[in-house]
């Protein structure tokens, strides 16, 4: 019997032991191989492993690399073990939270007055003064804020908490931000404003707010009832070449929308690009599902549609040509940019006009602290920044580019047409901001850019993009916003050519358009966000006039009519958290399009072909006058279901239409394609999108991967008939065919997001294809069959690396693959009527060599001296290290009666580039 209870009490002190160990705090077991690990990924397993949670600095503990291994090891002998002569401390409260600081460990005592109580009629603001000491910010950040009110109803068991998100550095709103809690499901991402609402139970939480491009930073709140937080993060720069394209960590598992790709721009400051030169759309020409038809192309193609089916806003404003020098360089200042985001598909509900995508570039509005600035000067650009506060209320951002790149033209071949050529480019940017009260803000934005190049010694081609705005935001309450933008826009082209005496001309093409738009958000409850308005835009547009040059010149003055249009479009979305899992976006968008006179008509049999032979008549109409209307419903839909916080799986669907019309027969925009407004004659594009996606995140969202599925149906699209005349004709719809089409692909994508090593990998397969419409009369390209756009490129890789030598030292490199572009070739010759004819094959039936380019690139970072007049870098590299001769086109001449074809290649050498950069 003794026996007995000695072994039931040995038993019963053993439980007791192993159940207060197992109660005490800071005592958790970890086992682990933590090997050549960066501290930030470190800090994530453990706080996989375990319970405990890591608040650090990431500059104190950037230099550490992490090897070693745990087997059912406390907390206290990892950390003891990990920071080891380094310097820094540790210290763990009771809710297994770590706090690692330098030179001594935190004092976790609590302070005096710790309590932070809010008054009932008082917001919390916790913006930080960019002069704020650090242990400030430390004590903002580890306090416990009250929110609410105490003497608020017990009845009401949750609260909503709202608050405004902004950058420590610019002061602007962070945009896609994430906000949860510790031990919750709510969630919320902030909206364009940087403001948030998310409803938790009563009492205390660990609010955490994360977006990629700023250190996480964290609050401890006691919720008592409604109330408001805001918090400032600083900025944290990751570094790749050219350009980071990243979102916020696991917004790519959070978002409802698919093909949504950010940049963050803080990366662009200290780095350089192809040809020391940050490019905005070189950036995003390595996503996957973006393309170019090659070296010196003028825009881009999003999955499967032409160029000028992507709407480039920059503040809201529209650009028409969106590079410089030939496709090398973006129309937009690096220094200047403040937000990037491209949408391949779920286009928000706002955004329409275009079929393919939508390019929202916002800008920088100024410091409100002080002046500072920055620029470049390299072998081929220089550029220079400035931005400050002109008063307490009023800030400025202006910003300029130059060129001087005719020497580049030396690196062509000898017998390159192009050798002879010269190019230069300018742009300006002047932005204004001015906080009126608490509730107003407004700003002004204006760019002007302008081209200029002669081919060969003959023609001198000019164009220009002119933009200026203003928006007025209003908070009419915390839950509803209003953005009231009223801007002009304009892009002209002109064609000098005087060599030849008796045909020397001057061609001039101008598009005007004027807009008004209105967007509400309002934050109906913490599931439900609603974005509703209206948009108005008046095209004015000068399809085309030409003007004999000098008095030897032989040839006539001529003008194609002038048109005007009214488009109109109201729109209403929401953005609908059904449940922490599934979320939904969606929308209705409802487009007025109606053609103006003053214009002429030409009227034709039903039924019948469009020719000046069956032309029966012509209608003229006044100003002002109503010619005919276009109108229909958009449609946007996108749904995200959550399998775990690293898991999900999306689907959308969108419908578009497109009232312009570029009139081109190249591959990619060039300096003399028009534009052409939907008439009675020529319908609007319209398009479809369906797409689905899976995305998975591994090791704490430190690697991200994606696979996104898509299938668009394309109709009314333009294409031409065989010897069409695109310039000065005014019965254009003689000329075209009444195309279909459908492009479909497959978009795979790895990236990794930190470390030393970073970067990502991606792969497109893709086709897009087109056919005469079965409807239309006459002449039909390739006897009706299905046949390839001249941009179908089935095949494209890219690759983009970053290797961090030290924080001053890193190598990138970039290396592209893509599948030649389609081409028409001619297969035989004939006589006919006594002259020699050429026969071809069917359109687009071959395809030009494939498409390799490989570029390096070295930064160099100053020394780290906070007080010092200006810091520096140089970025130097090699584009087309490989000296591939890439070809532009392929073009064949008659030599000795046999038809001789050449490859023309842009760029076939190495082309050295070194910049150095400046701030202060």
């Amino acid at each position: 019997m003794i026996k007995k209870l000695l072994r039931l009490s040995s038993l019963l002190f053993i439980v007791v032991v192993q159940l207060s160990v197992a109660q005490t705090p800071n005592q958790d077991r970890i086992s682990g191989i933590f090997a050549g690990l960066s501290f930030n990924q470190f800090a994530r397993m453990i706080e996989s492993k375990s319970d405990y949670k890591l608040f650090f600095k990431p500059a104190d503990v950037d230099t550490l690399t992490i090897n070693i291994n745990a087997y059912e090891s406390p907390i206290e002998d990892i950390l003891d073990e990990v920071f080891t002569s380094t310097g820094l401390f540790y210290a763990i409260d009771n809710e297994k939270r770590i706090f690692i600081s330098k030179g001594s460990a935190l004092d976790m005592r609590l302070p005096a007055n710790f309590f932070a109580v809010q008054k009932e009629e008082k917001d919390l603001n916790l913006l930080a003064n960019s002069q704020q000491e650090t242990e400030d910010r430390t004590f903002a950040k580890n306090r416990l804020w009250e929110i609410g009110n105490r003497s608020a109803s017990p009845r009401e068991t949750d609260a909503i908490l709202e608050g405004k998100i902004i950058s420590a550095e610019s002061e602007e709103p962070i945009i896609g931000a994430l906000i949860y809690t510790t031990g919750q499901n709510a969630k919320s991402i902030s909206d364009e404003f940087g403001n948030y609402s998310i409803t938790l139970p009563k009492g205390r939480h660990t609010l955490i707010f994360q977006n990629f491009g700023a250190y996480q930073e964290q609050r401890q709140v006691n919720l008592l009832g409604d109330g408001q937080l805001n918090v400032e993060m600083d900025d944290n720069i990751i570094s790749l070449t050219e350009v980071t394209v990243t979102s916020e960590k696991s917004a790519n598992i959070e978002r409802p929308e698919m093909g949504l790709a950010s940049i963050t721009v803080q990366s662009l400051k200290k780095l350089p690009a192809v040809l020391g030169e940050v490019d905005v759309l070189r950036a995003i020409l390595t996503l996957p599902g973006v393309k170019t038809v090659g070296e010196a192309s003028a825009g881009f193609n999003v999955r499967g549609g032409a160029a000028d089916q992507n709407l480039i806003l920059f503040n809201g404003a529209t650009i028409y040509n969106p590079t410089h020098l030939f496709g090398l360089f973006s129309a937009f200042n690096p220094d200047m940019v403040e937000s990037v985001d491209l949408y391949k598909a779920g286009v928000p509900v706002q955004f329409g006009g275009r079929l393919s995508s939508v390019l929202d570039i916002k800008s920088k509005y100024g410091s409100t602290e002080e002046i500072k600035g920055g620029g470049g000067i390299g072998l081929m650009t220089s550029r220079l920044y400035l931005e400050g506060p002109i008063s307490d209320k009023t800030t400025f951002a202006v910003g300029g580019r130059s060129t001087y790149s005719n020497w580049l033209f030396g690196f062509l071949d000898e017998d390159s047409e192009f050798r002879d050529s010269r190019a230069s480019f300018h742009d300006l940017n002047l932005n204004m901001k001015h906080q009126i009260n608490e509730n107003n803000e407004v700003t002004i934005s204006t760019y002007w850019s302008k081209d200029s190049f002669r081919f060969d010694k003959d023609t001198v081609f000019n164009y220009q993009n002119r933009n200026i705005s203003a928006t007025w935001t209003h908070y009419f309450s915390d839950r509803l916003e209003g953005k009231f933008h009223l801007g002009h826009d304009q892009y002209t082209f002109d064609i000098q050519s005087q060599q030849d005496p008796l045909n020397a001309f001057t061609f001039g093409f101008g598009m005007d358009q004027s807009s008004w738009k209105n967007h509400f958000t309002y934050d109906l409850n913490d599931k439900h966000q609603l974005n509703f308005g209206m948009n108005a835009i008046y095209y004015n547009l000068n399809p085309g006039k030409q003007v004999p040059q000098g008095s030897e010149s032989i040839l006539l003055n001529e003008r194609v009519t002038r048109e005007n249009a009214l488009e109109t479009s109201f729109f209403l979305g929401d953005d609908y958290e059904f449940n922490p899992k599934l979320m939904f976006s969606y929308g209705l968008r409802y487009v007025i399009y109606n053609y103006l006179g003053p214009n002429t008509v030409n009227e034709y049999p039903a039924n019948s072909i469009k020719t000046e032979d069956t032309k029966t008549g012509e209608t003229t109409y006044a100003s002002g006058d109503l010619i005919n209307t276009y109108q229909g419903p958009e449609v946007r839909f996108s749904a995200r279901y959550a399998l775990d916080n690293f898991t999900s799986i999306k689907a959308g669907y969108n419908s578009m239409r497109q009232h312009l019309h570029m009139l081109t027969n190249t591959s990619a925009i060039a300096p003399t394609d028009t534009w052409k407004l939907s008439d009675p004659h020529l319908a609007p594009q319209m398009g479809q999108q369906w797409a689905i996606g899976f995305f998975k995140n591994y090791q704490s969202n430190i690697i991200e991967t994606s696979i996104e599925v898509y299938y668009r149906k394309m109709k009314n699209l333009v294409d031409f008939r065989s010897g069409a005349s695109l310039i000065l004709n005014d019965n254009i719809e003689q000329d075209v065919l009444n195309t279909q089409g459908k492009a479909y692909g497959v978009e795979l994508m790895a990236k990794k997001t930190e470390g030393k090593l970073n970067g990502w990998v991606s792969y497109t397969y893709s086709r897009s294809l087109l056919m005469t419409n079965p409807d239309e009369l006459g002449e039909k390209v390739n006897r009706g069959k299905l046949y390839p756009s001249n941009f179908d490129q089935p095949h494209d890789i890219m690759l983009a690396g970053n290797f961090e030598f030290t924080k001053r030292i890193n190598t990138s490199v970039n290396a592209n693959y893509s599948t030649g572009r389609p081409i028409t070739l001619p297969i035989a010759k004939f006589y006919y009527n006594g002259s020699e004819r050429v026969f071809y094959s069917d359109r687009n039936d071959y395809r030009i060599p494939d498409y390799f380019r490989v570029d390096l690139s070295f930064n160099i970072e100053g020394n780290h001296k906070v007080k010092k007049l200006a810091h520096a870098s140089w970025s130097l590299g090699v584009y087309n290290l490989l000296g591939r001769a890439n070809p532009y086109s392929v073009y064949f001449s008659p030599e000795n009666g046999t038809i001789q074809g050449y490859k023309l290649s842009i760029f076939a050498r190495p082309i050295p580039f070194i910049t150095y950069n400046f701030k202060f």
